[in-house]
């Protein structure tokens, strides 16, 4: 009989991490069973080793080795292809998730047919009592950014309605990953779950967090945060996914706000701290542009009337001392956990 979840971590010389995650997450326990999927992006730190010998005990695990590291969008979609799971959990490989977490998200999406993802509440692992992320929140500029993040964390409770989840800790249905086609592997990592959330809303799935959920997450442990590489997926992904996700009639409306509030995004990076690489995301991005626009063609024929269904999630533009704000408390926390 196959299991009802599937749990996929993708992992890149993550070896550090798999003492805190493998056991909580093999500790878990969710309605008809689950697998664990690992998919080793070319690690070269003993962590393809550690997982075989993970799998050789517990018939649960399985591994997957890329030859080459395909970045977080494609792997997943990978491991996807071979899951077994009526939903597939995706969950980063510095995490560990808190007794009951699975538990709670299968509950929460076996609940309602048309909940095609469930967020968890993801906390700093460094300050498990703060949330980093409660979902996606988006507004009309096309700014997307976590939900909650600084905020107080959230007592165990009943879902709650939200725009997508962070695939950090995310569970998807595979009935709407299948018919989306999952995340868009030309993405490698970054922004791949708004993306994916956006479409998900265009095409009428539901999205909640459940806050009994709960993961504790090292925020940005990969790549870093504010890393350059990290900086020019950001500057790419987004501007592929306002071409691609956002309505025409929203888009028009907004198009001044949304280039705007990018073009003034810049300057901090480039002059503070001497970093080109989200301009040079951007210009690749526009290089790129064709295949995301046939793909956009596609997607709002496929799932016309969007602007109908996303624009009550699209929040509206705010302030920008109030945006910088939210990225700055963020850096506040960060450099709290740094200093430690």
């Amino acid at each position: 009989m196959n299991p009802r979840t599937t749990v996929i971590i993708v992992t890149w010389n993550g070896r550090t991490h798999l003492d805190g995650l493998m056991p909580a997450l093999l500790a878990q326990e969710a309605p008809g069973g689950f697998e664990v999927i690992v998919v080793d992006n070319d690690s070269r730190d003993g962590t393809p080793e550690v997982i075989a010998d993970l799998a050789s005990r517990d018939s649960r695990v399985r591994l997957i080795r890329n030859p080459t590291n395909e970045g977080f969008a494609p792997a997943n979609n990978r491991a996807t292809s071979e899951a077994r799971g009526e939903f597939v959990v995706t969950l980063n490989n510095d995490t560990v998730p808190e007794p009951g977490w699975l538990d709670a998200l299968v509950t929460s999406a076996a609940k309602d047919e048309r909940i095609g993802s469930v967020a968890s509440q993801m906390v700093f692992a460094h300050d498990p009592d703060t949330i980093q992320s409660a979902g996606i929140r988006i507004d009309r500029a096309g700014i997307a950014w976590d939900r909650g993040s600084g905020e107080p964390r959230v007592k165990p409770g009943p879902p709650v309605p939200v725009f997508g989840a962070s695939a950090g800790a995310a569970l998807y249905r595979r009935a709407m990953l299948r018919q989306l086609g999952g995340f868009d592997p030309s993405y490698f990592m970054y922004l791949e779950d708004v993306d994916l959330a956006w479409r998900a809303r265009l095409a009428g799935w539901e999205s909640v967090v459940t806050p009994s959920s709960v993961v504790r997450h090292a925020h940005s442990a990969s790549a870093g945060e504010g890393s350059p590489f990290k900086n020019w997926h950001l500057g790419r992904n987004k501007v592929w996914t306002i071409a691609r996700c956002y309505p025409a009639p929203g888009l028009l409306e907004y198009l001044p706000a949304i280039i705007g509030y990018d073009l003034a995004s810049l300057p901090y990076t480039m002059v503070t701290r001497r970093d080109l690489s989200p301009l040079r995301g951007r210009i690749a991005a526009l290089r790129g542009l064709r295949p995301i626009l046939r793909s956009r063609t596609r997607l709002h024929q496929t799932y016309p009337g969007g602007w109908n269904r996303t624009r009550e999630w699209m929040e509206p533009v705010e302030p920008p001392t109030r945006v910088f704000a939210r990225y700055q408390r963020l850096r506040d926390i960060l450099s709290h956990r740094d200093t430690r």
